[in-house]
């Protein structure tokens, strides 16, 4: 066999057998999180813990893949993995048309609603439009939830943190008004000491075009045979009840 026909049929045989792209290579496959999203990925011991941690280990381990899971600041988090600075968003990203004109996602693999808490002697009950008018409102930076009072409640002042836990801290420092922001993020520093002091109000907050279906697993468009492959992988964690394990490791009620 001449060398170029043996270099063809080479070529064939390894895209048989490894397929093309990252997900060729499932020994190898880097997931972006935040880390500062608790308790969904934080820092504990210097290392990256939570609930979008913990389904990215047991994805990993599903597909039978080595994963090395990154801190990513949000604001770069589509922008890095367009570029290749990882392969996978493991983010409590919201799936949205937005984000899916860049980026492709799996299914959904939590879906909460956003809520708005308050101090607890606030005195607030209507969180409409009309409700929070002249009303002080603290969100994270490029979040859907950012996205959704900047374009309905524009009668209300609102102020971007970097981070959640910075705008519950000057919510309990008597800075803001209210903060608004996915319900199952906030629902765990409401039971701490400081968050005690607050509480949500209002109704849940659902918006299919704000915050998509749920959240969902970021991918690039390109790599459709890894998306699918994380798609029959949760699938697999709901039916053997590993989902719910680590569900209830986090939360007292169900998130899928």
């Amino acid at each position: 066999m001449n060398s170029s026909k043996y270099l063809a049929c080479a070529t064939v045989a390894l895209t048989v057998l490894f397929g093309s792209g990252v997900q060729a290579d499932q020994k190898n496959i880097r997931i972006a999180t935040e880390g500062t999203y608790p308790p969904f990925s934080y820092l504990e011991n210097g290392q990256l813990a939570g609930f979008d941690v913990d389904i990215a280990n047991a994805l990993c381990e599903r597909i039978q893949a080595k994963c090395e899971i990154v801190s990513q600041g949000w604001d770069g988090m589509i922008p890095g993995l367009i570029s290749g600075k990882y392969d996978a968003i493991v983010a409590s990203m919201a799936i949205t048309e937005e984000r899916k004109q860049k980026i492709d996602f799996t299914n959904k693999y939590y879906a909460t609603p956003a809520r708005f808490i308050a101090e607890k002697n606030s005195g607030i009950t209507d969180t409409s439009v009309e409700g929070m008018s002249g009303k002080v409102i603290g969100v994270q930076g490029s979040t859907t939830q950012g996205s959704y009072l900047e374009d309905f409640y524009k009668n209300s002042e609102v102020k971007i943190y970097k981070t959640v836990d910075d705008a519950a801290m000057d919510l309990a420092n008597g800075r803001l008004d209210a903060v608004f922001s996915d319900s199952a993020i906030l629902y765990p520093w409401l039971q701490t000491r400081i968050g005690s002091c607050c509480d949500f109000i209002g109704q849940e907050v659902r918006d299919e075009k704000y915050f998509g279906v749920g959240k969902g697993i970021g991918v690039r468009k390109e790599d459709q045979a890894l998306r699918d492959q994380l798609n029959t992988a949760v699938s697999a964690l709901v039916a053997d009840g590993t989902y719910q394990r680590i569900n209830q490791k986090y939360f007292p009620f169900a998130i899928y």
